[in-house]
């Protein structure tokens, strides 16, 4: 299956949850959207939650999540969680 990507990593959305990296890295990014807005007619994300979060399934959510946040706009979420999904795969 084909994925949609951003600089070369896949991005995955199911519902209001949004998947950034590889899972078969160590970390990947999990954006939730906690509120929408329509622009142009169409509903985009607005207000959103940014995780840092262990790739390894077999631990529970809260003990996978490293980093959070919150920002206004899907590309500011975006950039702040290309930023830590970078660092966190350098280390």
């Amino acid at each position: 299956m084909d994925f949609l990507t951003y600089k070369g990593k896949p991005l995955v959305r199911k519902g209001n949850e949004i998947y950034y990296g590889d899972m078969s890295e160590k970390y990947v990014i999990k954006f939730d959207v906690l509120s929408e807005k329509e622009e142009n007619g169409q509903k985009v994300p607005d207000k959103m939650a940014i995780s840092l979060m262990l790739s390894d399934t077999s631990l529970d959510e809260k003990d996978r999540v490293k980093k959070k946040s919150e920002k206004q706009g899907f590309f500011e979420a975006m950039d702040l969680g290309d930023v830590w999904l970078t660092r966190a795969l350098k280390d």
